[in-house]
């Protein structure tokens, strides 16, 4: 018996062994596929940054030598800069719309069960299933019925229901994960649903608004098929980049990516430190 059990021990830990080893491996596999993918998507990034600053009058990389000429070229042509307001400007706008209108829809639709519900939810998140240019072309053929084609409050609309579905989607989370018997109680309490809804509600959901606010941002600062429907005369520097290289490739494209680059990255570092402040500010871990 004590042999037998001696084997059975053996066989185990033989086993465990092989599994702790196999799993091992398949976590070094998994590692390496992770940062394969992280190089592939990194790698366009790496060789954009430094084309921009080429003193080649073409696109080549290696860049033959450094220079700041294209960076000038590109703070000189006032077509890039009108085109860079009007994408901050309809961005800040659409964004801050977006925030605005998902908020309440986000409540609604977390807190309320009613016939219809999904339906409307997924009327909602359409625009993020839907290919683009579908939502494009009806908004086209809707907007040209009351003249907002070729309008900043047309474009700015547009960007919104483009940008609306995510911060729904990020504040619903966000208002789920309250307990609700906290609204109960302020309710017994007397306060009425807007009291309640912000002073014990928004405050528990900043962080989400923020990144939800960051989110539409960014959907609608990178956004061009709905822009060049709805856009006419407009241009952000999406469709500017479209324009540019229907026409020929020129080097400042490189200045326009790297700064977007550079833009994105900036918001994400903005984000994260208003909400560091936040957390410290409020106490919440």
């Amino acid at each position: 018996m004590n042999k037998s059990n001696v084997v059975i021990r053996s066989l185990s830990s033989v086993n465990e062994n092989t599994k702790n080893r196999n799993g091992e491996i398949w976590k070094r596999l998994l590692t390496g596929f992770v940062l394969l993918i992280f190089a592939f998507l990194l790698v366009p990034i790496l060789v954009v940054i430094p084309m921009s600053f080429s003193s080649a009058n073409t696109l080549q990389f290696p860049p033959p030598g450094f220079s700041l000429k294209w960076y000038q070229a590109f703070f000189q042509d006032s077509g890039w800069l009108v085109a860079l307001r009007t994408s901050f400007y309809v961005a800040i706008a659409s964004s801050s719309c977006s925030l605005i209108i998902g908020i309440f829809a986000a409540y609604g639709l977390a807190r309320n069960r009613f016939k219809g519900r999904k339906i409307i939810l997924a009327n909602i998140l359409a625009p993020m299933i839907i290919p683009q240019i579908i939502t494009a072309v009806g908004l086209y053929l809707f907007f040209n019925k009351i003249g907002l084609v070729g309008t900043i409050p047309g474009l700015i609309i547009g960007h919104t229901v483009l940008s609306v579905p995510f911060v729904i989607l990020i504040i619903m989370l966000a208002i789920g994960s309250l307990d609700i018997r906290i609204e109960h109680a302020a309710r017994s309490l007397g306060a009425n649903w807007i009291t309640t809804f912000f002073k014990i509600i928004f405050p528990n959901i900043v962080p989400s608004v923020i990144s939800a606010w960051f989110f539409a941002f960014i959907v609608s600062f990178d956004e061009l098929i709905v822009t060049i429907f709805l856009g006419g005369e407009y241009v952000t520097v999406p469709k500017k980049m479209f324009n540019e290289l229907i026409l020929q490739i020129n080097p400042i494209i490189t200045v326009v990516s790297t700064l977007l680059i550079f833009v994105t990255v900036g918001f994400v570092i903005l984000a994260i430190f208003t909400l560091r402040k936040y957390k410290r500010t409020f106490g919440f871990k």
